[in-house]
């Protein structure tokens, strides 16, 4: 029909996205929330390249008060803490579909568990692409939900960690020290 005009469908490019700041075990994190859910786990030290980052994934994001994102900071503190967990809330995910196959991969690892970069292409019917699924793991912007801290490389040292090795490797730590998880 002329004149009408197409529905703009919701959260998408950033609109109606809503962030905020908290502090965790693993240090700060910034939390995105869209109208379907948790959209966004970003940890760093810097609220402003956080902010950018954030950004740059939904540009119409736009900062919200602490008590508006309060139960999903309360989420984000209990998983930094017991990272092996279920996330409470509903979640957002956007991504390719290779990296929605690779996404779901990971939170398919064990808790306590850790895979080679190979291991999940293997997982995911597409045993050539280490190099695509180690992108997909440095594109997931919820941290810790999907658990990119548990790829490895395929001789077992620690790779590289979009949020530092550092909390990878504490990560990791968690989780084998936790109570086992069968």
């Amino acid at each position: 029909m002329a004149g009408t005009k197409k529905a703009k469908s919701p959260a998408r490019g950033g609109e109606g996205v809503v962030y905020g700041f908290g502090d965790t075990a693993l240090g700060s994190v910034l939390v995105a929330v869209s109208a379907r859910g948790v959209c966004a786990l970003l940890f760093g030290e810097q609220e402003k390249k956080l902010t950018r980052d954030v950004r740059a994934l939904y540009p119409g994001a736009l900062p919200a008060p602490v008590e508006k994102l309060e139960c999903a900071l309360s989420a984000a503190r209990d998983l930094a803490l017991e990272p092996w967990q279920a996330f409470p809330l509903p979640l957002d995910i956007r991504g390719t579909e290779f990296q929605m196959r690779v996404w779901t991969a990971l939170r398919d690892i064990t808790p306590g568990t850790t895979v080679s970069y190979a291991e999940v292409a293997q997982r995911i019917g597409a045993p050539k692409s280490l190099r695509a699924v180690a992108g997909a793991c440095a594109a997931n912007r919820l941290a810790i939900v999907i658990p990119c801290h548990r790829v490895l490389r395929l001789n077992g040292s620690l790779s590289g960690y979009r949020w530092g090795r550092e909390r990878k490797l504490r990560l990791i730590e968690l989780e084998k020290s936790a109570a086992p998880f069968n």
